[in-house]
């Protein structure tokens, strides 16, 4: 009691004007919170002084609410100006077709957290033409790699030059695959719904107007991650200087599958382009191509490549590359989900395991060939069952070094092959990180 009354009349009259007004109240509990974050004591202390010896003035009680006023927006915009501070990580979820990756890319898809972006890199490839092999194929990456390094800076406006049609005032309706990216179809990304527009690829769960690209790279830089799923980056080595770019924090994932499922997958999806291997199978007449089963060797060796340089452990790639195989994913979704997280440096949210518990456990026949819904324990080996034989013996001539090199089996017969009882899947170190 005597140490309060010696306080000075016009603190004690703060203080009582501080009980009854809330917002002094919540903004004194900001006080308390930043005393444990670093380097901010020396301010605390500046502000109690502050308290305790108000300036003198005709209306003190006025005065020193003003200068709690003005100390309170100083500590709101520090405290600001630390959150944005905070680590913010680039992922990059590098893949080839009929791997999973969409699957895969939708436990980043379902952070809240993070911009994700599907497969933007598809603008390029059906704008630009590149011949494969060569100098075009160093081309292609080259622009590839810009493409990356921009939209990992929110840069969404280089999209627009690839865009077809162009795009009107920043305004498109044909981002590719957009339902793919929350971050495109949740507000204020989300604008309300245009009559007589038809947009091609348009949000799942609610209706949108135009993709407004201003507000996308809007909302962008307010995600504390960005993350991209791409099947266009095949050489590992040309994303040395994301890597080295101080203003990224790149973490690169590699996923890798069977390339004899991939193959199963891909005769499904892209029927009309395996006429000739399907037909080969069949009958056996006409012998395959032997640019077609170049392509295969060379598709197996690129990833091969890519998978080894990252495994050396190169000192600009060091903590940046992480090799998933999908079988893994497959038998262990929320348990590699965990481990790719951790490999990014980001903390999962609740919403992701709900989405992989809810999404891992479809019906048999529910899934379609772009769904990612998985009865993934059951999925994951089903090719062994719909390739024949000699197709599966072509896969291992041409691509045994990679399959040696990330874990898969030869298959010596057709019983082999169909026998579920014999794996196909050596057991891996529990996490390919580099």
């Amino acid at each position: 009691m005597e140490r309060r009354s010696a306080l000075p009349q016009d603190l004690r009259e703060v203080l009582h004007c501080l009980k009854m007004r809330s917002k002094y109240a919540v903004l004194l509990v900001f006080v308390v919170g930043l005393v444990i974050i670093e380097k901010e004591n020396n301010f605390i202390s500046r502000v109690s002084d502050k308290l305790k010896h108000p300036t003198p003035a005709e209306n003190g009680s006025l005065a020193s609410l003003r200068q709690l006023d003005a100390a309170f927006s100083q500590l709101r915009t520090r405290l600001h100006n630390v959150t944005l501070q905070l680590p913010r990580r680039h992922v990059l979820l590098m893949a080839t077709t009929r791997t999973g990756s969409s699957f895969v890319g939708e436990f980043f898809n379902q952070q809240g957290n993070i911009f994700y972006l599907f497969e933007p890199l598809w603008h390029i490839e059906r704008t630009v033409t590149f011949e494969p092999g060569g100098a075009n194929a160093v081309g292609s990456a080259l622009v590839y790699r810009h493409v990356l390094q921009q939209l990992f800076l929110c840069d969404l406006y280089t999209l627009e030059s690839f865009i077809s049609p162009a795009p009107e005032e920043h305004l498109t309706p044909f981002m590719f695959r957009r339902g793919s990216s929350r971050s495109l179809c949740e507000e204020p990304v989300c604008t309300p719904a245009l009559k007589k527009v038809f947009e091609k690829y348009h949000c799942k769960n609610r209706r949108c107007g135009p993709l407004n690209v201003t507000l996308a790279a809007e909302a962008c830089r307010r995600k504390q991650h960005v993350a991209l799923k791409t099947v266009r980056i095949r050489q590992l080595e040309f994303l040395q200087p994301l890597a080295e770019d101080p203003r990224l924090d790149l973490r690169v994932i590699q996923l890798v599958r069977d390339p004899r499922a991939v193959l199963a997958s891909r005769m499904v999806a892209f029927s009309g382009k395996y006429e000739s291997w399907k037909k080969w199978a069949a009958e056996g007449a006409a012998p395959l191509q032997e640019d077609e089963v170049q392509r295969l060797r060379g598709n197996c060796e690129s990833i091969r490549l890519s998978a080894e340089l990252g495994l050396r452990r190169p000192g600009w790639l060091r903590g940046r590359y992480m090799l998933v195989r999908y079988e893994d994913v497959a038998r262990a979704p929320l348990r590699k989900a965990e481990e790719m997280y951790r490999f990014a440096g980001i903390r999962p949210t609740p919403q992701v395991e709900e989405w992989i518990r809810a999404n891992t456990q479809a019906p048999r026949d529910g899934s379609g060939i772009y769904s990612t819904q998985k009865n993934s324990s059951e999925q994951f080996e089903k090719w062994r069952f719909s390739i024949p034989f000699k197709l599966a013996q072509v896969v291992q001539d041409a691509c045994a070094p990679a399959m040696r090199l990330f874990g898969y089996k030869l298959a010596g017969s057709p019983e082999e092959l169909t026998n579920r009882s014999l794996s196909l899947l050596e057991e891996g170190p529990p996490s390919w990180v580099t």
